[in-house]
C-alpha cells in the first residue's frame, strides 16, 4: 500500500504493507517536497511507532527489518497527520464491518464512478464518526465490482489535505516485528 500523508512541511509517502492479522505495519516513509531527514524505515501498531533513520533510504522495506538503529514513540491519538494515517490504515482491516442496513441512517452514501488505475470503481462516502455529528463523508471509499478496496481518503483533523491510502494487489506477506515492536491483532 502507499500512505499519502499531508503535513505543513511538505508531506510523507509511505511504501509498504499492513498485517491485519499481526495488527503491525512496516514500510519505507519518505518526504515530499522536503529534505531527506525524515526518510527512513517505519514500523507500527496501534500503541507504537518505530523509526529507523536512513540517509539513503531504500524503494521497499526489507523484509526482515534491522536489527538494531530504531526509535520508539506512543502512537498519538490526536494532532500528528502521520499518527492519524497509520491508525487509519491499521483500522481498514477491522474484523468487524459496520452494519450494512445502518450505513445510510449514518450518512453513508454512493458518490459516483471513477477509475483506479485500469480499474472501474465506486466512490462512496463513509458514515459519520460516532459522537461527530457533521462527520458524514470525511472518510470515502474507491470500491471495484468484486469489493475490492482501491483507495481510501480521509480527513484528518490536523490537516486541510486529506490522507490518502492507495492498495496494491501483492499477495499477503506477514510483516515482521522489529527489535521491542508488540504486534497488537
Amino acid at each position: 500500500m502507499t500512505i499519502a500523508v499531508p503535513t505543513t512541511a511538505g508531506g510523507l509517502v509511505i511504501t509498504g504493507s499492513v498485517d491485519y492479522r499481526a495488527g503491525l505495519g512496516y514500510g519505507v516513509v519518505r518526504g515530499t517536497g522536503r529534505d531527506t531527514s525524515s526518510d527512513g524505515l517505519i514500523q507500527w501498531s496501534t500503541t507504537a511507532v518505530f523509526i529507523h533513520p536512513m540517509a539513503d533510504a531504500p524503494a521497499e522495506a526489507p523484509a526482515a527489518p534491522p536489527g538494531s538503529g530504531w526509535h520508539n514513540r506512543p502512537l498519538s491519538t490526536s494532532g500528528s497527520a502521520l499518527d492519524s494515517a497509520l491508525r487509519i490504515a491499521l483500522s481498514l482491516g477491522s474484523d468487524r464491518p459496520d452494519n450494512a442496513e445502518l450505513l445510510p441512517q449514518n450518512g453513508a452514501s454512493w458518490i459516483g464512478h471513477d477509475q483506479v488505475g485500469d480499474r472501474q470503481v465506486d466512490v462512496m462516502a463513509g458514515p459519520g464518526a460516532r459522537g461527530k455529528p457533521g462527520t458524514a463523508g470525511n472518510v470515502r471509499y474507491w470500491v471495484d465490482s468484486d469489493g475490492t478496496t482501491h483507495r481510501v481518503r480521509a480527513d484528518v483533523e490536523s490537516e486541510t489535505q486529506p490522507v490518502v491510502i492507495d492498495f496494491d494487489n501483492r499477495a499477503y506477506v506477514p510483516v515482521r516485528p522489529a527489535p521491542g515492536v508488540t504486534p497488537t491483532p
